[in-house]
């Protein structure tokens, strides 16, 4: 498995924004366009904070009924600290429809203090004034107004969130665009990559703006070729 990022590597991630990563990403020919990212049924909730990114720390959560499986929270955090920080919790919620929240105030703060910058889960959030303030993520598939029964029924295993597969220790990136992933294999060399594909679009963006604007150069601009990985 590719080590983990230093801080200052995932600091040069979060110079971007997911739009930007995703190009980059395509450069590496990896995986097909269409996959890799939470549809949007996945919304940011606190648009305006700044981008977030950690590693996933998953879960399995229900609250439709008191009964069945329990895993106890300290249980949990335990899990939690197998990651390396920053951490975002990813959640999927078996019901259908969702019932309940698992996350508030006290479970943002509770999993702020054990490193974790955010959530994301196909389930609720609630108390979202006082979990803005404190600049912890939330991505969700709704707001809610009760927890109900809620509890985790499983953790430590691949979910499916939003359309996309996250396992356990996958580098999570969100902003006020979505949810991506990022292949900890090609990290590193995103931000270059992003860097070359914003050179090429910039050249055709000020051309647009500029008092030299023809079609055709526009044509010239926009059919020239594209960036490419490994750079030429």
């Amino acid at each position: 498995m590719p080590e983990y990022l230093s801080a200052a590597e995932l600091k040069a991630l979060l110079d971007w924004q997911t739009p930007a990563i995703s190009n980059a990403i395509e450069l590496f020919e990896i995986r097909p366009r269409n996959q890799g990212f939470m549809l949007p049924e996945i919304q940011c909730r606190f648009p305006d904070l700044k981008p977030m990114i950690g590693y996933a720390a998953t879960g399995i959560i229900s609250a439709d009924s008191p009964e069945g499986h329990k895993i106890s929270p300290p249980v949990w955090w335990e899990e939690i600290q197998k990651y390396p920080s920053p951490r975002v919790v990813v959640l999927h919620d078996i019901d259908n429809p969702v019932v309940g929240s698992y996350w508030g105030e006290v479970n943002a703060n509770i999993h702020k203090a054990l490193g974790c910058v955010g959530t994301v889960t196909d389930g609720s959030v609630r108390d979202l004034d006082e979990v803005q303030v404190s600049g912890f993520h939330f991505f969700s598939s709704c707001v809610s107004v009760s927890h109900a029964y809620v509890h985790m029924i499983d953790f430590g295993t691949a979910v499916k969130v939003g359309g996309l597969m996250v396992k356990p220790g996958d580098l999570i990136m969100g902003d006020k665009h979505g949810v991506i992933s990022i292949p900890l294999d090609i990290a590193r060399d995103v931000p270059k990559a992003a860097q070359m594909m914003e050179d090429w679009e910039r050249n055709i963006i000020n051309f647009c703006k500029s008092d030299r604007f023809s079609v055709e150069g526009l044509k010239e601009r926009y059919l020239s070729p594209r960036p490419s990985w490994p750079p030429k």
